[in-house]
């Protein structure tokens, strides 16, 4: 993935260098900062994360907002139907999200539900305009729910106790949340982002166990070391 980013990048910046060389011998006359020109920053970059990352919902809703974006500056569409349409949208994939989890579930969920059925302990940190931070050191960890509003959860698992695969699911919204694992643990992560980014840090590993992860961005990050 990381090669089809650099390769699409690449043109980008090949086709950008080559128009403003042909602009600057006067062979062309593109206007290359039309109106709207600033919602390339986002659009690019959606639609490079497309073909590049794991989070195809979050980087598709991105473009569809920056290229809707770009309609209302060439005044193909009006600015007022953003606050419109942007708010009922978003409501909309998430209820979207909410129910395929619903229906088809993920591993993390799955995992967490099954500790608390057998009467296993789950952590659970919260940050609301504040910080949180969990340390398991010399713990059994079996999982945990964070969540970050305007605030930053740290969660601490390097030296914890892990005999069994393990899951969190972890929300930032306007926010942070760092996961600490240990070198002995597999990382598996499944993400959805708007506006926010769920990263893996952790380099491949040939643990006995795993931890599954299921992240949430919206403005915000949750990043995985």
């Amino acid at each position: 993935m990381k090669k089809i980013d650099k390769v699409v990048w690449g043109l980008v910046l090949i086709i950008a260098g080559v128009l403003f060389a042909l602009n600057a011998l006067n062979i062309t006359d593109v206007d290359v900062f039309f109106d709207g020109w600033w919602t390339l920053f986002i659009i690019i970059p959606c639609a490079v994360g497309l073909f590049s990352e794991r989070d195809k919902m979050g980087n598709f809703i991105g473009l569809a907002i920056g290229v809707f974006l770009l309609l209302c500056c060439q005044d193909i569409l009006s600015f007022s139907m953003i606050w419109k349409l942007l708010v009922p949208a978003v409501i909309i994939l998430l209820g979207l999200k909410m129910v395929w989890t619903g229906l088809f579930g993920n591993r993390a969920n799955d995992l967490l539900v099954k500790v608390k059925v057998n009467g296993g302990k789950t952590g659970d940190g919260c940050a609301i305009f504040s910080g949180n931070t969990l340390n398991y050191d010399g713990e059994v960890f079996e999982g945990a729910e964070l969540t970050a509003v305007f605030g930053g959860v740290k969660c601490d698992l390097r030296k914890a106790v892990i005999h069994q695969d393990c899951a969190i699911e972890a929300s930032a919204i306007f926010g942070s949340v760092d996961i600490l694992v240990p070198d002995n643990v597999n990382v598996k992560v499944s993400s959805t982002c708007i506006f926010g980014s769920v990263s893996n840090k952790t380099a491949r590993r040939e643990g006995t166990y795993t931890l599954y992860v299921s992240g949430v961005g919206v403005f915000g990050g949750v990043e995985i070391k």
